[in-house]
């Protein structure tokens, strides 16, 4: 057992010191559709393995969306490194919107379009220039990139997603707050600096949060959640 966890640990090492973010791959998955091929609006909603040795623990998380008629799309997302340099941690330019985040392959949790998309789009405008943290980051428990897009979507009712378990820092509420509705709206949240907390919801389940890892159960769409791991079951879909 003890030579299996050294080979375990050994590889985890290996991986790391092999990673190279200047090299890894941030090319189209080709999962969104061409703005050259589709004419309505579209709200897309992102996660990710995370990089290097992160990815063992985390997603990271990105919004894009595609207005009406337009030919490109805008993708936000925050990056901590840009704060220590200094700078503002959110980053929203026009961008492919489904590019692999290092090699890692991206996974689309919520597609809107048409009509629910157009009115998404001006609320999530709204949701990025009132998130409080556009200056300051925190890997753990947060502000991070996942409390970001979970501040989005707690403001843009049609998105009815939530982000998911191994999402660390999407329990963070704004300026400390103890109570928020959950991220999916159909229920209620209690969080204690995103360390310590509880969602109730029809659509989330019952949802621990215990030193900013999440374990619980989704009922309607059976799975378990687990840090880390993510979700074993289902796969996660809106109520509507």
């Amino acid at each position: 057992m003890a030579k299996y966890l050294i080979l375990v640990f050994s590889l985890f090492l290996i991986s790391c010191a092999n990673s190279d973010w200047r090299i890894a791959d941030r090319s189209s998955a080709n999962i969104a559709p061409l703005p050259s091929e589709i004419n309505e609006a579209v709200v897309h909603v992102y996660v990710a393995r995370t990089f290097n040795w992160k990815k063992y623990l985390s997603v990271h998380s990105w919004v894009a969306y595609k207005e009406k008629g337009a030919k490109e799309y805008m993708v936000y997302h925050v990056l901590g490194w840009r704060v220590r340099g200094g700078g503002n941690a959110i980053i929203g330019k026009k961008d492919v919107p489904d590019r692999k985040w290092y090699g890692n392959i991206p996974e689309l949790i919520t597609d809107i379009r048409g009509a629910k998309a157009e009115t998404a789009i001006p609320k999530i405008k709204a949701a990025i220039q009132s998130y409080k943290y556009p200056n300051f980051y925190r890997m753990y428990p947060g502000p991070n990139s996942n409390s970001f897009v979970s501040h989005i979507i707690r403001n843009v009712d049609e998105m009815q997603v939530e982000l998911p378990p191994n999402a660390i820092g999407k329990d963070w509420l704004d300026n400390g707050s103890l109570f928020s509705k959950s991220e999916s709206g159909t229920g209620g949240q209690i969080s204690i600096f995103g360390l310590l907390g509880i969602t109730l919801g029809l659509a989330e389940g019952i949802e621990v949060n215990i030193l900013g890892l999440s374990f619980g159960v989704d009922i309607l769409r059976p799975a378990i959640k687990l840090p880390a791991v993510g979700r074993l079951g289902l796969k996660d879909a809106p109520l509507s």
